[in-house]
């Protein structure tokens, strides 16, 4: 059973919409995917009347946090997404994205480099405006080979040059909202050093103290040592360990369901969710 619990659509900052991502999904011989947006569920709908027999889709998000200064992000699983206080603080969170990206095209103008918001825009369509798309646009300009290479002090990375702060969630209020709307909250790629700071062990056995469900271990930007310690840190703290591709299309170059989570794992999940159920695909559309 292959089970990848991370991946982002179009309705964020992946590149293939939600009806393609399940059909990709399916095609790359997976069982189990989750579909998590950078805090919206905006495409589960689709998702979901697309979903060829045989595979299973988990509904989450992925939830921007800040914790003492340091960036870091929330995964949701299977949490009812209308519960009201969950729910605003999404909206809260994504009402302050196009700002934000605005004030980062401001600030690369400002280094010399002729991006515009229409452009930004552009790359975004109808999806949550964040930096990827950003990076997209100096990849298109030349500035950078990758969207990885944008993810640097120099342009976007945590207090790069054109870094811009956005409203983030308090990780130990957003672990209060997901468990209040039946959800499972998992840290996600808590070591990912070159996206920035990242969260000392200290502030992660908080966390699990506070209710946090699990620590996304398996991941690409985890080398092979960091994901032992990682594995490690969860035993010590009783969470679940979870692996994931974080897939966002051609957006970056992990593939679906290059790294995947144990079945006994996902089979906890389900069982501590009461918000929603995972949905058996059916034949899509």
């Amino acid at each position: 059973m292959r089970i990848d619990l991370h991946c982002h659509s179009t309705a964020s900052d992946g590149t293939d919409t939600p009806a393609e991502l399940v059909r990709n999904a399916a095609a790359a011989g997976l069982d189990v995917v989750a579909l998590t947006d950078h805090d919206t569920t905006r495409g589960h709908a689709e998702a979901i009347a697309a979903l060829p027999a045989g595979l299973t889709l988990v509904t989450g998000a992925e939830l921007s946090c800040r914790i003492d200064g340091i960036s870091m992000h929330m995964l949701a699983y299977l949490f009812d997404p209308e519960e009201p206080a969950l729910l605003a603080e999404r909206e809260l969170v994504r009402d302050d994205r196009v700002p934000r990206a605005r004030a980062m095209v401001a600030r690369i103008q400002e280094l010399g480099v002729p991006v515009t918001w229409e452009q930004v825009a552009r790359i975004a369509g109808d999806g949550s405006v964040g930096r990827p798309h950003v990076a997209t646009a100096l990849v298109e300009l030349g500035v950078v080979p990758t969207v990885s290479d944008a993810f640097t002090p120099d342009w976007l990375a945590d207090g790069g040059r054109a870094f811009v702060e956005k409203h983030e969630t308090d990780p130990f209020e957003a672990i209060r909202l997901i468990k209040g709307a039946g959800g499972v909250a998992v840290f996600a790629h808590p070591a990912a050093s070159k996206r920035g700071r990242t969260v000392p062990e200290s502030a992660i056995a908080k966390m699990a103290a506070a209710g946090l469900d699990g620590l996304e271990v398996d991941h690409m930007d985890h080398d092979p040592d960091t994901r032992v310690r990682l594995r490690g840190l969860a035993g010590e703290l009783g969470l679940l360990a979870t692996g994931s591709s974080d897939y966002h299309g051609s957006r970056k170059t992990v593939a679906l369901g290059e790294y995947t989570t144990d079945p006994e794992v996902y089979g906890e999940i389900t069982r501590r969710a009461t918000g929603a159920f995972p949905v058996p695909g059916t034949g899509g559309a």
